[in-house]
């Protein structure tokens, strides 16, 4: 690889790699980069010893971390009981343990050990063999898993740890959709040969990011307007797509199903009327280059 130029890759885009067990998220990601060609970053730190799901943005998708890292997270975790539990006691746990929960991050995180409240939306008990209890685990973003396990084990009067780890989902993006570095890497030099076909089907628009976001949608003569930073105005919208509140982030659209960018709704989607006037959305992620749809607003002469 001697150029970006020569690169045959979007300007653009999100990639789901599978990431081994041993190197750390910020090595995974760096590799990808210069796989890539690109820019990166990535959505949710996995522990050197964690395997999964690791959303790779590049390019201007990189703006949507806030929204990525926001996403829910799916795991399968191997538990090691320290004593021997009825078969249904785990279970029974696993219940108690659905709903709010509090944690304080490990000692060997690398963020704040401020005690914070977590929600684990569902613990299922896949299987048990002896002391060993195969979870699977959906929660909110930022959910200590190690924790969980450790406390789980408090409930059941044995002590506990977690043995393994893999993060199988992170919001929209699942284990299908990843990839490893070596299949990254072959796709990357197949399309420089003339065969963009597997490279096309790794690497995932932005507007896959934001498909669980509410929307708005712009007319056309209104999205040059936005890529330059003005607040959307009703009279600039034909349509919504989901319910949001005043203050909730909000994905920006045009008619084609293209992202603009995401922006702070101003106004509860109920009291949005599309083509009204009115202040309804403020930007605050552009993605969109200016220029990309014809410039449908006018900038008024000066008075002398």
């Amino acid at each position: 690889m001697t150029g970006r130029e020569e690169t045959p890759v979007p300007a653009s885009g999100i990639v789901v790699i599978d990431k081994p067990r041993g190197p750390s998220s910020h090595q995974v990601t760096a590799w990808a980069g210069e796989i890539l060609g690109r820019r990166v970053g990535h959505a949710g730190t996995l522990d050197p010893e964690v395997s999964g799901v690791l959303v790779v943005m590049f390019g201007g998708a990189v703006r949507l971390a806030p929204v990525l890292l926001s996403h829910n997270k799916e795991y399968v975790c191997l538990m090691r009981l320290h004593g021997d539990v009825p078969g249904e006691a785990v279970g029974r746990v696993a219940e108690e343990f659905t709903g709010r929960v509090y944690q304080r991050p490990p000692k060997k995180s690398a963020v704040k050990r401020n005690l914070r409240i977590r929600k684990i939306q569902e613990i299922e008990v896949l299987d048990r063999e002896g002391r060993l209890a195969l979870l699977r685990v959906r929660c909110d973003a930022g959910t200590y898993i190690r924790t969980l396990c450790i406390h789980m084990g408090y409930a059941l009067g044995v002590c506990a740890h977690m043995q393994e780890l893999r993060r199988i989902r992170s919001g929209p993006f699942d284990e299908t959709a990843a990839v490893s570095l070596h299949e990254l890497a072959d796709a990357v030099i197949a399309a420089r040969e003339g065969d963009p076909g597997p490279l096309r089907g790794m690497i995932l628009p932005p507007e896959a990011a934001v498909v669980d976001l509410a929307k708005v949608v712009l007319r056309d003569t209104a999205v040059d307007a936005v890529c330059h930073g003005a607040v959307l105005a009703g009279v600039g919208i034909t349509g919504k797509e989901g319910g949001f509140a005043k203050g909730e982030t909000v994905a920006i659209m045009t008619g084609r199903g293209e992202l603009v960018g995401l922006g702070k709704a101003l106004v509860g989607s109920s009291a949005l009327k599309p083509g009204e006037p009115g202040f309804v959305v403020a930007p605050t992620t552009i993605l969109m280059q200016p220029g990309t749809y014809p410039r449908g607003w006018k900038t008024h002469a000066r008075k002398p």
